[in-house]
């Protein structure tokens, strides 16, 4: 299977959500930090992440007798199709849309707001946008 054909699925999101944000961690760690706060059993989650590095998205090592997990891939590599195809199917194209709804249907703290506004900064001056 190869990579660009990967579409993880919204458990599988999660997992390399968690992971991205706090770096390497074991399957107990992913289980508690899962932000959906669903009660999930650890067998399940350890499966999924069995998947998810037989897909190529994760890779372990060992601590102890531990297995610790850390995404194969990058966010960027994930999130930029995804994103692109909701904006072109959902929002016609226009990111000032997308950006719209996204900021009327969330609470956002004044610093949320300025790394926002920063992260435009940058966009405008490299033309890039890249997400990190």
């Amino acid at each position: 299977m190869k990579m660009k054909d990967v579409k993880p699925s919204d458990l599988e999101m999660q997992i390399l959500s968690v992971l991205w944000d706090k770096g390497d961690l074991t399957v107990r760690e992913v289980l508690e930090a899962m932000p959906d706060g669903k009660k999930r059993a650890y067998t399940s989650i350890l499966s999924v992440m069995q998947v998810m590095e037989k897909k190529g998205l994760l890779k372990h090592s060992t601590r102890g007798t531990a297995h610790v997990y850390k995404p194969a891939i990058n966010r960027k590599k994930i999130i930029q199709p995804f994103m692109k195809k909701v904006l072109n199917e959902v929002f016609g194209g226009k990111p000032s849309a997308m950006m719209q709804a996204l900021l009327s249907e969330t609470s956002i703290s004044d610093k949320e707001m300025a790394q926002i506004q920063e992260i435009i900064k940058e966009a405008n001056t490299n033309k890039k946008g890249e997400y990190k």
